[in-house]
């Protein structure tokens, strides 16, 4: 009857471990809710021992209640020098799926994530996607693990882009916090055509979706 329990007891062990490193593995070992300003609320995942928000960034305001510009005229978007935001195709029925597309203006006041969390720097979605495989495995991964990136295209910064809206559906465009050179950005595109995830710069007035990270 002892030997019965102690096989017992060990195979509830061996069963609670493989629970666990499957769960860590696959980034699902817990999840929690984030919530910015104005109250919209995120679904969160633990990938590694990074935690990220499940969804895209969709504040009107900084984190010190500051609101950000709503630009929807083409000319003045690709001309500020100030922190800027604005729905996809200026369609404010986008904001719950899409999230907000901002300029890094808006990124660089250090203000744009809720009070705990950051726009993550390079080096944070290089962890990201090392820990989950590389850039092509970790495309598969991340819809899997729950981290749902979604495709929303980009708002053109430069001057002959004239500000317009472009890939929605192909492509996602994510900032990081981290400058590439005096005037370029580091960013991250996931693109659905390619399958994979893309490392580039882009210049300042480019308006991405922001996927916050929490602040260790």
């Amino acid at each position: 009857m002892k030997n019965t329990n102690s096989i017992y007891v060990l195979i509830l062990l061996l069963f609670s471990l493989s629970v666990f490193t499957s769960s860590e593995t696959n980034g699902q070992k817990s999840s929690s809710i984030a919530t910015d300003i104005e109250g919209n609320k995120y679904k969160t995942i633990v990938i590694g021992n990074q935690v990220w928000m499940t969804e895209n960034l969709k504040t009107k305001k900084l984190n010190d209640g500051t609101l950000i510009p709503n630009i929807s005229d083409m000319t003045e978007w690709v001309r500020t020098t100030k922190p800027a935001f604005s729905w996809y195709e200026n369609d404010i029925s986008k904001k719950s799926i899409h999230g907000g597309l901002y300029n890094w203006q808006a990124v660089n006041t250090g203000k744009l994530c809720p009070e705990g969390w950051r726009v993550p720097s390079d080096t944070d979605w290089k962890i990201l996607i090392e820990y989950l495989g590389g850039t092509e495995i970790a495309f598969t991964k991340l819809e899997k693990i729950g981290f749902s990136p979604v495709y929303n295209g980009y708002r053109y910064g430069y001057y002959w882009g004239s500000g317009i809206f472009y890939e929605k559906g192909i492509t996602g465009y994510w900032w990081t916090s981290t400058k590439a050179t005096d005037t370029h950005i580091w960013s991250r595109t996931i693109s659905i055509k390619n399958r994979k995830i893309y490392r580039s710069y882009f210049t300042s007035n480019n308006g991405f979706s922001i996927r916050c990270v929490k602040c260790n």
